[in-house]
């Protein structure tokens, strides 16, 4: 597959073919010289093959750095995608475990920062409660954990007309809390996880404590994928004027479960900037203009014309 380089409000162009991808992808936008903070942001299918999965992972993230990428952003379940319970947890490990120790290490190796989109992380009763977070981890440029987002709200949808059924509770403990912007060397990071986007909420709340930058690393389904990933993207990219950094899984990861792909990257005006599409694994480089968030909020101020809490709360009293 090739990369873009995609200009965050301007332009796109092809950049050195990404190895053992082959799928090219189409660029629509003009070619820029202008330079920004560069973020990749990755698309992948995992297997319930760890190891096979670093090594897609380990080599997406040195052909960003390659190609000047100051931060690197994996999908959900990065690390594995269980056929069964009995395997995702089986599966799973420590924040100390080894997994996220040879991620340290790439990232203090390549002098770069990571963010881990959805890592199965054992949960601190693991010894009673056999259950796991589903955590969104940033690790910097020296090797160290940042920030862990565990994810809040779990996906347990029942639709048999779309041949959708996952209960995540079933092994997921659900995360106590949100977590402030993390900064980074592209911006102020707000993190999220897949069904997380369907909760305004959460990102106006990220957008309130100064994120600029929101990230939903996802797992979506084909069929939720198709009807609502890129309209809940570019809602949540409008409504926070933020831009939107979503790295997807895609493709088929075993005989029980596929998913949508489409990694995405959109701007605060909710321009689609870049898209990895739904067939192969890759990536899109994006260069992080900043400025286009303060003209965005500059000349549509929503942030100010936003009422207070007890406002949009009086109907409850009525």
């Amino acid at each position: 597959m090739f990369t873009i380089r995609c200009i965050l409000g301007s332009a796109a162009r092809n950049l050195a073919p990404l190895p053992a991808f082959r799928e090219k992808i189409k660029l629509q936008n003009r070619m820029s010289s202008s330079s920004h903070p560069l973020a990749a942001v990755c698309q992948m299918t995992a297997t319930p093959d760890k190891e096979a999965n670093f090594s897609v992972c380990k080599q997406l993230v040195e052909e960003a750095k390659e190609q000047g990428a100051a931060m690197i952003f994996l999908p959900e379940a990065f690390d594995y995608i269980g056929s069964s319970r009995e395997e995702t947890l089986s599966l799973s490990e420590s924040l100390t475990g080894d997994t996220i120790s040879r991620y340290a290490q790439l990232a203090r190796k390549l002098d770069v920062w990571l963010s881990l989109g959805g890592f199965h992380e054992r949960g601190h009763d693991w010894e009673t409660d056999r259950r796991i977070f589903n955590s969104h981890i940033i690790i910097n440029d020296k090797g160290d954990i940042i920030s862990v987002y565990r994810k809040s709200h779990l996906f347990d949808v029942e639709l048999p007309e779309k041949g959708v059924s996952l209960k995540e509770s079933a092994f997921t403990i659900p995360g106590p809390s949100l977590m402030p912007p993390v900064q980074t060397p592209i911006g102020k990071v707000g993190l999220g996880i897949c069904y997380d986007l369907r909760f305004p909420e959460l990102s106006l709340a990220l957008q309130r404590h100064g994120a600029e930058i929101l990230t939903y690393p996802s797992a979506f389904t084909v069929a939720t994928g198709a009807a609502h990933w890129e309209v809940l993207l570019r809602a949540r990219a409008i409504e926070t004027q933020c831009f939107i950094l979503a790295a997807a899984q895609v493709g088929q990861h075993h005989e029980k479960r596929s998913s949508y792909g489409h990694a995405l990257a959109v701007d605060p005006w909710g321009e689609v900037l870049s898209d990895c599409g739904g067939e192969k694994p890759g990536m899109v480089l994006v260069e992080v203009d900043l400025e286009k968030i303060s003209r965005t909020r500059r000349n549509m101020p929503v942030q100010q014309h936003r009422r207070d809490t007890a406002f949009y709360h009086s109907l409850a009293q009525t």
